[in-house]
């Protein structure tokens, strides 16, 4: 019978030939084992073997003595403090020594890879002791110390120096900012506030005109303040004349002012339609809290210069004829000064 042809291969089949599944190999202890000595010749081998000394008889251990019952914790040992020096291992008694048994066979350890030491750092060096803080400005209280060697001229005795106290001057200026500032400025409002105003008949040479006209131009003036300055506690006017034929007519009011600066700026105002007045400007009454502003105008054809001064308790103004503007400012102070009276003065 003719051989089989071989195969042929199948479109994408590899030319090279197939190598066999490999054989399954099961656990060793399931396979039959092999004496590598098998067949071979090992009568010619025989050696001579040593003969080794019997093993002595084993030592048997005494029996040991019946426990009582535990009834507390034993005496501690007694230390012996024998110091003598060593001298070695105690000797043994003569005879052979017993052969100890066999050791069991441990498991082996697993050898990891060797981790080399790491290196110790150098110890860190000592902290310097620490320094205590001092408050600025603040000077120390220990004495300082003398050089080595320094030794004390003849006749010198130490004194102690005495440490300056700053706190009266802390006390003075908390006093002077919680008591100064408000009697500075609250001290011309009690100066000037309360006040009540009168009309004097005469006031050096000016004479108060009390005809049917005058008294007519004083009431009204006196209506006019009421109605611009209605908190005004009261009212004042009056007409006076000189035998020279000078006229100076005077109105205003009491009461509290806060702000007279700019009281008496609007009251230049209020006049200057009617005076028709130029520019105003300050004049310095030399008192604290009071503020003066005048100004030329005119009036029935006249030249006439008004002036009104205000403080914290009182307002006047004063239109003068035929004066300058510095006598005019001279003359206000001199009738408000008899006009308006402070209570407290």
């Amino acid at each position: 019978m003719p051989p089989p042809l071989p195969r042929r291969p199948v479109w994408g089949e590899s030319a090279e030939p197939t190598p066999p599944p490999p054989v399954a190999v099961g656990p060793p202890e399931h396979q039959t084992p092999v004496d590598p000595w098998a067949g071979v010749d090992t009568g010619g081998w025989d050696l001579p073997s040593a003969e080794l000394p019997p093993l002595p008889p084993t030592i048997s251990y005494p029996t040991p003595p019946d426990t009582r019952q535990w009834s507390g914790p034993p005496a501690p040992p007694a230390v012996s403090r024998d110091t003598r020096q060593w001298s070695g291992p105690p000797a043994s008694p003569a005879g052979p020594h017993p052969v100890p048994p066999p050791a069991a066979p441990s498991a082996p350890r697993a050898i990891g890879p060797m981790v080399p030491a790491r290196p110790m750092s150098p110890p860190a060096p000592p902290a310097p002791p620490k320094v205590p803080k001092q408050r600025r400005g603040r000077r120390s209280t220990a004495p300082p110390t003398p050089p080595p060697g320094w030794q004390a001229p003849k006749g010198y005795v130490p004194v102690p120096v005495r440490r300056r106290r700053r706190w009266p001057w802390l006390l003075l200026l908390t006093l002077a900012c919680c008591c100064g500032c408000p009697a500075y400025y609250g001290f011309p409002i009690s100066a000037q506030y309360p006040a009540r105003a009168t009309v004097p008949v005469q006031v050096d040479d000016l004479s108060l005109r009390q005809d049917s006209r005058s008294t007519e131009t004083a009431k009204k003036l006196e209506g006019e303040v009421r109605k611009e300055h209605w908190l005004a506690e009261d009212t004042f006017a009056g007409v006076y004349a000189t035998t020279s034929g000078k006229r100076v007519t005077v109105f205003g009011g009491t009461g509290f002012r806060l702000s007279p600066e700019s009281d008496a700026e609007a009251e230049i105002s209020r006049l200057t339609e009617r005076y028709a007045l130029d520019a105003p400007e300050s004049v310095d009454t030399g008192v604290r809290g009071r503020h003066e502003r005048c100004a030329v105008g005119s009036a029935d054809g006249s030249a006439v210069v008004v002036c009104t001064s205000v403080d914290h308790g009182s307002i006047a103004t004063g239109v003068f004829t035929r004066l300058s503007v510095a006598d005019s400012a001279e003359l206000l102070g001199t009738l408000r000064a008899q006009i308006v009276q402070p209570e407290r003065g």
